[in-house]
């Protein structure tokens, strides 16, 4: 079995890669991402963080926290927000993926995978990277030709406060699309 070890950084900035199991398409079905907002949030008010950038696809999502001073427990957050999820999800006629007789002796559902792949940001490159990457996620996905064109992330918030002009690595006229070459190469987990 393999040794999954995590980073303890308190008050540390984290980017996340969080997909559903065996992939299944849910998370953007309107009820699925009522749970998450739901789920999310009251996380939030118990064990305080800071979304700082945000992508939501149909099987996964890409996230960046920023957790308070002195607190580096980033593996709770996930867990409570998963069991949330999975708990108004179900209530609410969503369905899950069948799990084996040792996930179920565990009180496991198949919503979401198990673990989940995180990465500590190191500085303001590694952040600019790595916002940059869940921004153009769903064009690298085929979903969108533009970042401005996908709804569910926070490349609009990003936009708003000057970070991003609306047309950044826009396809939508006749110039080509060029991506920035600012991609992390060790974004792995999806």
């Amino acid at each position: 079995m393999p040794n999954y070890r995590r980073i303890f950084y308190p008050g540390g900035m984290f980017f996340f890669t969080v997909v559903t199991e065996r992939r299944r398409p849910i998370l953007l079905e309107p009820p699925a991402r009522q749970c998450l907002r739901a789920a999310m949030r009251e996380v939030q008010a118990r064990h305080p963080f800071k979304i700082t950038a945000i992508v939501l696809l149909a099987n996964h999502l890409h996230c960046i926290w920023k957790l308070p001073e002195g607190d580096s427990d980033f593996s709770i957050r996930w867990a409570c927000i998963k069991m949330l999820f999975s708990k108004q999800w179900l209530a609410a006629g969503g369905n899950e993926a069948r799990v084996s007789q040792s996930r179920r002796s565990h009180r496991e559902r198949g919503v979401w995978q198990r673990r989940f792949w995180e990465h500590t940001i190191r500085d303001e490159n590694d952040l600019i990277h790595h916002v940059n990457y869940i921004h153009y996620n769903p064009v690298k996905h085929g979903l969108s030709r533009c970042p401005h064109a996908w709804p569910h992330s926070s490349f609009h918030r990003w936009v708003k406060e000057g970070y991003y002009h609306e047309n950044w690595l826009c396809d939508c006229g006749t110039a080509p699309i060029i991506p920035p070459d600012c991609f992390p190469t060790s974004v792995c987990g999806e």
